[in-house]
């Protein structure tokens, strides 16, 4: 194999990333939508059916972003591996870490490196409280 397939082989397969990067949003946000309207059809809240939709697609934003991260890293280390590609690379994920830390805090109320501090009882106990059907 030489080195033009080889680097157009890459380009191929960070763009697969990206693509399921994409599918990976648009159908997180379907599916938030779709979990946010069963739940609020359920017990007419509105604040639950909110966080519901909050917490689903948040973690959809997570994994899409883990997901060009690894793109990113692929199309960096495989096609073009320079000193300024490797800083740009470095800004992305340092932005995209940044990101995922502020989405965490915000779905979960504490910071990742915290939630260690956070009693499994609780959690047990809050998620057994939210399956309970209501009459």
């Amino acid at each position: 194999m030489n080195e033009d397939t080889y680097t157009s082989m890459m380009l191929i397969v960070a763009q697969v990333f990206e693509v399921i990067a994409a599918a990976v949003l648009f159908i997180g946000l379907l599916w938030s939508v779709w979990i946010s309207v069963r739940d609020y059809r359920r017990r007419r809240d509105g604040g639950l059916a909110y966080r519901a939709m909050r917490q689903s697609f948040g973690g959809a934003i997570l994994l899409g972003l883990e997901i060009l991260v690894a793109g990113d890293l692929i199309r960096t280390v495989a096609v073009a591996p320079t000193l300024d590609n490797v800083i740009v690379l470095g800004l992305i994920v340092l932005i995209r870490t940044f990101l995922s830390f502020s989405l965490e805090i915000e779905m979960d109320g504490v910071p990742p490196w915290r939630k260690g501090l956070v009693s499994g009882a609780s959690v047990m106990a809050r998620a057994a409280a939210a399956s309970k059907p209501t009459p």
